[in-house]
């Protein structure tokens, strides 16, 4: 059975303004140790809604919308969509609540930035579990980044949306169709006339620079992750 959350919100200072950031919330700080949460590149903290309901007994957890998705704002200038501003945001919020160690899980984008967190802020992450992402981003992966960026956004009609959405998705294994509308219901927003997906297309400015022929080398961050206990997951489905 699922455990709705709570959604709380961030201002985070980000050069003389301020962004908005949402974060999913299971529990209170200081009650169990933090388990936190960070999604991959197009998704939204809500992607942990099942996971969070089978931990919350255990666990404070905290899923945030990394900015550019979910109910987080969006960006005007795409600079800002990076891995190390999304980390920063992260550190923000757990400074705002008094956090100072958390279990991470990352999945994909999520857990390069558990990496970079693991380097830039030593002794805050005291476990890491990394599914759908190594210490190198193959040619193949940047590639199909690539692809995802050139994809539609928009949409004359839900079902449009969610058949999209549905066919980008199917890798993932989901059968149960109450899994499908739950993530539907955080993947897809009405836009105008239309529908949208409730990403802001220029989250992929960051790889328009990429390497597609060799690929991306993460091993310089894996010194201070191997001082943790680690689980890779190899995240096929």
């Amino acid at each position: 059975m699922l455990i709705a959350p709570e959604i709380v919100y961030f201002n985070v200072p980000d050069a003389g303004s301020t962004r908005r950031i949402a974060c999913a919330q299971w529990g209170k700080p200081g009650e169990k140790p933090t388990l936190l949460c960070a999604h991959g590149l197009t998704r939204t903290g809500r992607d942990f809604d099942f996971v969070a309901s089978a931990l919350a007994s255990n666990f404070h957890i905290l899923a945030p919308d990394m900015r550019g998705r979910g109910q987080s704002a969006w960006l005007d200038d795409a600079a800002g969509y990076n891995n190390s501003a999304y980390v920063g945001d992260v550190l923000f919020i757990l400074q705002s609540l008094g956090i100072s160690n958390v279990y991470w899980l990352g999945t994909s984008m999520g857990g390069i930035m558990g990496m970079m967190a693991a380097n830039a802020a030593p002794g805050l992450i005291q476990a890491m579990i990394i599914n759908d992402i190594g210490c190198h981003i193959p040619a193949d992966g940047l590639k199909r980044i690539g692809d995802l960026s050139r994809m539609p956004t928009l949409f004359d009609s839900r079902d449009e949306a969610e058949a999209c959405f549905r066919l980008r998705s199917a890798s993932f294994g989901i059968s149960d169709d109450d899994h499908w509308q739950h993530l539907y219901a955080h993947a897809i927003a009405r836009s105008g006339d239309g529908w949208q997906f409730t990403y802001d297309p220029q989250i992929f400015a960051g790889f328009a620079t990429a390497n597609t022929t060799e690929g991306l080398s993460l091993w310089p961050l894996w010194g201070a992750v191997q001082a943790m206990p680690v689980l890779l997951l190899r995240g096929a489905e």
